[in-house]
This record gives structure tokens, sequence and C-alpha cells, in this order.
């Protein structure tokens, strides 16, 4: 799986799972626009990348934006000359408000949506005419096993993320886009340890038959099969990658 000559958005690439496919792109050769809200962690990031010799560019981005997606696809464009991969892992999930449904705060949970349900669309809608212009692409987008899980609005979020995904399958396919989800269980990383308690987080492993927490290295050998030729006959497919925390028939 080797991307020498591709071009790769990814969201959310400022930490956690979104810094390791960034850097497992550039790994594999390819050129990685390291798209983020947060500049100082967006540029270490593209930062780290260039010092490990490969290349990359940070470009500022609300995902929750039409405005600012569009002109994170146009930079990138005007950057490295086209678009070949999308990987939308932006998210609030860092820090995140736990509230219910049915009471939470109106406009956090329209801004909430707005990054995780919409933010996916706006950034495809941003880039899928330069990724046609290059004859193709791939996109992967960023679900999680709470999908399944009737875990608030959060769950409700990465669900429409995956019908979102089979959709655009539908649409994109003509393009010669494929459009794929990962699915993570839990994974070691600081988001998680901000929001879901230790005692929870013992329980969900002490019933899990590969019984520990993913880590963000697990997730970048599957994000770069999915975009690779590799996975070429494979669209709108949502992959587990979660130490068997669920078994979907």
């Amino acid at each position: 799986m080797q991307f020498t000559g591709k071009i790769a958005i990814v969201t959310g690439a400022g930490q956690g799972i979104g810094e390791a496919y960034a850097k497992g792109l550039a790994g594999a050769g390819a050129r990685v626009v390291v798209a983020e809200l947060n500049e100082t962690q967006g540029r270490r990031v593209a930062a780290e990348i260039v010092a490990s010799g490969g290349e990359a560019r940070f470009f500022p981005v609300d995902v929750g934006s039409p405005e600012s997606t569009r002109a994170m696809a146009a930079a990138t464009v005007d950057a490295f000359g086209g678009i070949d991969f999308l990987v939308n892992n932006a998210a609030i999930f860092h820090s995140m408000a736990v509230a219910p449904l049915i009471s939470v705060d109106w406009e956090y949970y329209k801004r909430f949506m707005d990054v995780n349900m919409n933010g996916a669309l706006l950034c495809v809608r941003a880039c899928y005419e330069a990724m046609a212009k290059r004859g193709g692409g791939a996109i992967v987008n960023q679900s999680s096993t709470a999908a399944w899980m009737g875990t608030g609005y959060y769950s409700v979020a990465k669900l429409a993320v995956n019908g979102l995904t089979q959709a655009l399958a539908r649409e994109l396919g003509p393009l010669k886009i494929r459009i794929n989800a990962i699915a993570p269980g839990p994974t070691d990383t600081e988001a998680l340890r901000s929001v879901v308690p230790e005692q929870y987080v013992k329980q969900m492993l002490a019933q899990m038959p590969l019984g520990r927490l993913g880590t963000t290295a697990d997730m970048v050998g599957t994000c770069l099969f999915l975009l690779s030729d590799a996975a070429a006959w494979v669209t709108g497919h949502v992959l587990n990658v979660d130490g068997g925390q669920l078994m979907r028939p």
C-alpha cells in the first residue's frame, strides 16, 4: 500500500486517531493535508511529518462550515494540484458534554451534529469534484461502534455517518470514487479518557474477546487498506476495528 504521488486530506488530524492516519499516509508516500481546527496541534503534526521526511501542509478547517470546507479543498488543490483521498475524522468527542437527548442544550446539539454528522458530508461536497478530475479516489469516514449502542447524540451522529457512507457510495460510484467507514471500538486516546469513566472502560474490556483497548496504530492499517487499490471493489462498507466488541450479522 504505497501512495507515492497521491494527495490526502485528513480532518481532525491534530491529535489521536486522526494524527495517526495523517502520519500513516505520509509514511506510505502520500502528500498530506493536516486539516484541523486547532492551529497549534495541526501545525505540530504537519511539522513532525516533514521532520520525518514526509510532505505535509497544515490548513485550518471547521468541518461544520460549508465555506471553511470549500476553502480547505481549494487550498489543497492550489498547494498540491488535486485531491485523491479524504479521511473524514474530525468530530467533537474530546471533553464532549454528556446529556440526554431529551434535555441537551439545543444550540450545543445543533453544533455537535454540524460537526459530527454534517461535517463528513460538507467535506465530501467540497472535495468530490477535484477527486473526479483526478480520475476518481477514495474516502474513509470515521464511524464508531457507538453507532449501534444507543448512547445519546454521539451514537445518533455515528449511525448517521454509516447511512451517509452508504448513500454516498451510490452517488459517487459512477465518478469512480469509493467511500467506506471505519468503526473503532474503545481506543486508548486522550479523548476517550476525557469522556468515558475508567470503570466503564474496564467493564467493556472484560466482555471483549480481545480484552484490551485499541491503539491509534490499530486503526491505521485498516484506513490505508480502504484507501488503497487492494480495496478497489469495496464501497459503502462499515468495518469494525474493535477487538470483537460488536459482532454484527
